[in-house]
């Protein structure tokens, strides 16, 4: 059997591979509630064989949505239309997963096929932002946030609580704190977006502050038998990029004292001014420190979409998982296509009859 498709076992959970799909968001909901459109989408990826679906980035609070499309779980409605997507990616042989996040000062932006940009003042869709500081990120997203007070942080600390507890009740066996790609989590830490000089700003310390509150209050709230995870930036590619890897690694050894489970490693996101060296699993050296050095299990995800790329990165001890999540829009069955080209006849899940039957005897032709 190949390291890609060895069971993973995080707490009381055990994935039958270790291909997951990330959260990728959709903006189709409407008032934050899931409809239709999710109900297929998420069991159809999930019957295709990967171990982890995770729901995509679903808002902790009206103003934490990157879009007005997006989803929520600030209120019952919408955990109740969550309910049976988490109990059909499961019935399809997939562990729920769910992030929960909040936007920050790039929320409120239009879908990305209608501008990815600021809603405008005076548009009925429009909501004010808020941020560690009053800045601006920049280019299409030139909306300058007000910078949270005490009981700003507080409130959005209660929120992903909230937001946490009612992700456990509609029946998610994985939570992923959204703290990546310079949305709150990742601008409290990031000297690009956090000018603060009180106890949230300055020091490594005091910009790890809102992170670990926040997972400490999550931990507290999620069960402690089923896997608490986040997603982080750990570099941004903005020329300081040791003294960021350095820091982040520092914060991922305290998340794991904080009692988080696996960090699913990605870019920060929070400076336009960043040179991303794009490329194949271009983060997964990077995941593979960060993994050494904090003791911490770790996904990462970006330009792994190649059967023997992903599998390399799983036996060399980068990864504990890897995330896929453009190639299963293009195939949703793209754990049969990894497991051919992986020279496995006979997959460790078991397709649906009607799937299997043709699949298995004829291939995707």
């Amino acid at each position: 059997m190949t390291a890609l498709f060895q069971p993973l076992k995080l707490k009381d959970v055990t994935l039958r591979n270790r291909i997951a799909i990330p959260p990728m968001c959709q903006y189709m909901a409407t008032d934050g509630v899931a409809n239709d459109w999710h109900q297929v989408h998420y069991p159809a990826l999930a019957r295709g064989g990967a171990g982890l679906v995770i729901v995509e980035a679903t808002a902790v609070s009206p103003e934490g949505r990157i879009s007005p499309a997006c989803l929520g779980l600030w209120n019952d409605t919408q955990a109740a239309a969550l309910a049976p997507i988490a109990a059909s990616i499961k019935a399809a042989g997939a562990v729920p997963g769910i992030q929960i996040g909040h936007a920050g000062r790039k929320a409120n932006a239009n879908r990305p096929w209608e501008g990815d940009d600021h809603i405008p003042e005076g548009d009925p869709r429009a909501w004010g932002t808020i941020s560690p500081s009053a800045i601006a990120f920049g280019a299409n997203l030139p909306k300058v946030p007000k910078a949270m007070t005490l009981d700003d942080i507080a409130r959005v600390r209660a929120d992903f609580v909230a937001a946490a507890r009612r992700a456990r009740d509609a029946g998610f066996e994985w939570l992923e704190l959204h703290f990546a790609h310079g949305y709150l989590g990742q601008s409290f830490f990031s000297v690009h977006a956090n000018q603060r000089d009180d106890a949230y700003g300055g020091s490594l310390e005091n910009r790890s502050r809102f992170l670990l509150e926040t997972l400490a209050a999550v931990r507290e709230e999620w069960p402690e038998h089923l896997p608490l995870t986040a997603r982080f930036g750990v570099i941004e590619y903005d020329g300081r990029d040791e003294e960021t890897l350095a820091e982040s690694i520092e914060l991922a050894r305290n998340f794991k004292q904080g009692g988080l489970d696996l960090l699913s490693v990605s870019v920060g996101f929070s400076t336009l001014q960043a040179n991303i060296p794009w490329g194949p699993a271009f983060l997964a050296p990077i995941a593979g420190r960060v993994r050494a050095e904090a003791g911490l299990p770790v996904a990462s995800a970006w330009g792994i979409d190649d059967p023997q790329v992903a599998d390399s990165t799983v036996a060399k001890g980068q990864l504990d998982l890897v995330m896929v999540g453009r190639a299963h829009l293009a195939n949703p069955h793209w754990p049969m296509q990894a497991a051919r080209a992986l020279k496995i006849d006979r997959p460790t899940w078991v397709l649906p009859a009607p799937y299997a039957h043709w699949l298995e005897r004829y291939g995707a032709r």
